[in-house]
């Protein structure tokens, strides 16, 4: 795919949003961290919007550093492409930015257009395709892999953990009774798997009935809520005093992960009984967002993927012992 083509394939979800969010941490000089740079959207707009700030950019895909480093090569050294996955962003903000934190991070969470628009990287169900889903075509294990040697109860147990799927272990049943004969190398062939072990009236309702399936697949192929559990943790502790995360989620299991280590911030961890709060139990964040913000009627209507997404943004108020550490030097 060429580069122009690729970069036509993206529009950054909710990105007035995710700009108003986090313009009060760039000041001049300032590092943003994009977690999930994917073709470069986000990046580019805040690369044009704050002509004094730095951006660098994490993806474990080759092929999106490499169009997204073409797409942005006019901002010079302004951007910083870093290939892995975006529980490095600790590391990311040590190296690159001022006292080894980073002013702001965004993580814009999924597959990105890129990888769904690629047929032959089998992330979709709506063409047929070698039935491969990872993210790094370098990295070891593709879905047909995980099919072809995990027992009925490890694949039920993917499709349900990763995709909430009702139907999960007929499924599983199927795909194992169908492997014994014929090796289950093709999304085609997965989909219509899914479709027989589903009932019809079930089928009806909710889109392709193999979009859970492929999304559970997906998940476990890329450990991507491994990945995340990671990530917003890090994240969070890599930010400055006055430094703001904004996180979009596209599913219940990743925005389940990152409210509940936004909220280890949010609230006092003082022992309950105490008559006082103690002073570095207190609260080091505080929410931007009234739970989670989710696409307008008119932002849905100009990008469809938008309409899953769940927004979830924090400002640091206070420093932690780790901060400390990094400001005095002993991390340096």
């Amino acid at each position: 795919m060429a580069a122009a083509d690729g970069n036509a394939l993206h529009v950054p979800v909710l990105l007035e949003t995710c700009v108003e969010l986090l313009a009060p941490a760039l000041t001049d000089g300032a590092l943003l961290i994009d977690c999930t740079l994917g073709m470069g959207g986000h990046t580019e707009a805040f690369l044009s919007r704050f002509p004094n700030i730095r951006v660098a950019g994490i993806d474990r895909d080759p092929q999106a550093i490499e169009l997204a480093s073409e797409r942005l090569a006019h901002f010079g050294d302004r951007f910083i492409p870093v290939r892995a996955t975006y529980d490095a962003v600790g590391q990311v903000a040590c190296e690159f930015g001022k006292d080894g934190l980073a002013d702001a991070i965004l993580m814009d969470l999924g597959v990105s257009s890129l990888q769904l628009d690629e047929t032959e990287r089998g992330f979709s169900y709506a063409h047929d395709a070698p039935l491969d889903m990872r993210m790094d075509a370098s990295a070891h294990g593709t879905a047909a892999d995980i099919l072809a040697s995990a027992s009925a109860g490890e694949i039920a147990h993917i499709l349900h953990r990763y995709g909430e799927e009702k139907f999960a272990k007929k499924i599983a049943a199927r795909i194992v009774r169908q492997r014994e004969t014929q090796p289950i190398t093709r999304t085609g062939e997965l989909v219509e798997i899914v479709r027989e072990s589903i009932p019809a009236a079930a089928r009806r309702t909710g889109g392709n009935p193999a979009k859970r399936t492929f999304q559970a697949l997906r998940v476990a192929v890329n450990n991507e809520l491994g990945v995340l559990e990671a990530a917003v943790p890090a994240a969070i502790e890599a930010l400055r005093v006055g430094g703001r995360l904004a996180v979009e989620s596209y599913q219940s299991l990743e925005d389940r992960i990152v409210k509940d280590a936004m909220r280890i911030g949010l609230v006092s961890s003082t022992p309950p009984g105490l008559p006082v709060e103690l002073e570095d139990h207190k609260p080091f964040l505080v929410s931007l967002t009234r739970g989670a913000m989710k696409a307008d009627k008119a932002e849905i209507a100009r990008n469809p993927r938008s309409a899953s997404v769940r927004l979830r943004a924090v400002e640091r108020t206070a420093p932690t012992p780790q901060h400390i550490a990094l400001n005095s030097g002993e991390n340096k």
